[in-house]
């Protein structure tokens, strides 16, 4: 068909929600007709909550074949950009699921997420700035061999990093670095915190703005924990530090051991109390649990250390050259998710673990500076180390057997989230580990 001849495009919008399998989904609607779709959203359906990464819906599940619900549309989540190298631009806007009379469905991961937000700062006068650092890699690109966070690792890439870039600040998401990762073909992006929510919200949108850009380009973008066996992992790394009623720093205190302050301590408590729950949260893939090994700089006990990346829970370095105040820069590192988690359901985890911490006055954990696989069981007993779950099948125990994390959420999204995880298991159960890995791959 000839320039002359091929039929002028009608800009499309993609009203989104991300599921428990942190599969992004919805519906397109022509861009005239957004105002319309923002007074009313467009339909949904309870059991799309119970859809797998493999296109199945989780059988059983709470839902059936019955009822109808909406995905409204938050204005202020909208991310568009047309610097992707697409022929039209990239336009999303993510959305709360929501009964038909408007109210909030109780399974929707994002309002999940702002109910546990609004727990915190209710019980506490706290809240969260949050920052995703994501790693992914390029496949089909045949890039040259280059060395790990080197110029040329980057530029051999070019003009991938820098057109992540443009879109990233089109779609106003803040991002902050680019690197050339350890892994083949891996890098890892990084944005400026913002509140829980709207931290989720980029995390999502970084993901699928990388994917159309690396497709655009000829390649393969993969977020997949492993892509690979004996592969570098792709972690997410969910920086968090708390803020008072006034914006302030409160997660730092100078007279504190490693500056760790009082309720920034409770809340690590909290959180590490419920960690090997947590996973199934934060790492819910079977492939999760071949990054989550000791000495791979990634997590594998319930443990909180200063600066070193094999804890769980990292207190990060800050930088006070020239006089730099340490408080606002202070921040804590969870480091055992990974890019088949929901972010919004592992992040409210998170919060509501570590409300627990802040409501119960836990003590603040021991600050740990050997690696827990160089002590005795005495010893880890001692500082209260506990292994992470090896597996999904593990982290679906650890669940279970875990009252605290069970009574979070709305019995039917536990139902379902265990239903999917149940399922996902049984569909992956004939695979070897490194067909496990190319499934996952290709899925994320």
């Amino acid at each position: 068909m000839s320039e002359a001849l091929k039929p002028p495009f009608a800009p499309l919008v993609a009203v989104v929600t991300t599921d428990l399998a942190a599969i992004t989904r919805g519906r397109f609607v022509p861009a005239d007709r957004v105002a319309a779709v923002l007074e009313g959203g467009v339909g949904w359906l309870p059991a799309n909550l119970s859809l797998t990464a493999f296109g199945t819906i989780a059988d059983p599940n709470p839902w059936g074949s019955k009822g109808d619900l909406r995905v409204l549309p938050d204005p202020a989540a909208r991310y568009r950009t047309g610097a992707t190298g697409a022929e039209t631009p990239f336009d999303m806007i993510i959305g709360d699921i929501v009964e038909l009379d408007g109210a909030p469905w109780s399974c929707c991961p994002r309002t999940v997420l702002k109910e546990a937000v609004a727990a915190l700062k209710a019980a506490t006068g706290l809240t969260l700035r949050i920052a995703f650092e994501q790693e992914f890699q390029i496949f089909g690109a045949d890039f040259p061999p280059a060395h790990p966070l080197s110029m040329a690792a980057l530029r051999r890439a070019d003009p991938l990093a820098p057109r992540l870039a443009a879109a990233l600040e089109e779609a106003a998401i803040e991002p902050e670095t680019l690197i050339a990762e350890f892994g083949a073909d891996q890098f890892e992006l990084t944005c400026a915190p913002a509140d829980p929510v709207t931290a989720a919200d980029r995390a999502i949108a970084i993901r699928e703005i990388v994917r159309e850009t690396a497709s655009v380009a000829g390649y393969r973008a993969s977020f997949a924990p492993k892509t690979a066996v004996d592969s570098v992992g792709n972690g997410v790394h969910i920086h968090f530090s708390l803020v008072d009623d006034k914006g302030r720093p409160a997660t730092y205190d100078p007279a504190a051991p490693a500056g760790l302050a009082a309720p920034a301590g409770a809340f690590c408590a909290g959180v590490l109390r419920n960690l090997p729950a947590l996973t199934l949260l934060s790492a819910p893939s079977p492939t999760s649990y071949y990054r989550l090994r000791p000495n791979s700089w990634s997590a594998s006990w319930t443990w909180l250390a200063d600066r070193d990346r094999e804890a769980t829970l990292r207190i990060c370095p800050v930088n006070v050259a020239r006089g730099r105040d340490p408080a606002p820069q202070y921040n804590i590192e969870y480091r055992a998710a990974d890019a088949t988690a929901n972010p919004y359901l592992a992040l409210a985890g998170i919060i509501r673990a570590g409300l627990a911490g802040i409501s119960g006055s836990l003590p603040p954990p021991p600050i740990v500076a050997d690696h827990p696989d160089r002590m005795d069981e005495a010893r880890r007993a001692e500082l209260g180390l506990r292994r992470l779950p090896d597996s999904l099948e593990g982290a679906l125990a650890a669940w279970r057997a875990d009252d605290i994390a069970d009574s979070w959420f709305a019995p039917k999204l536990v139902e379902t989230m265990l239903g999917v995880r149940a399922m996902e298991l049984r569909f992956m159960a004939d695979k070897t580990p490194e067909q496990l890995c190319q499934t996952y791959r290709d899925l994320y």
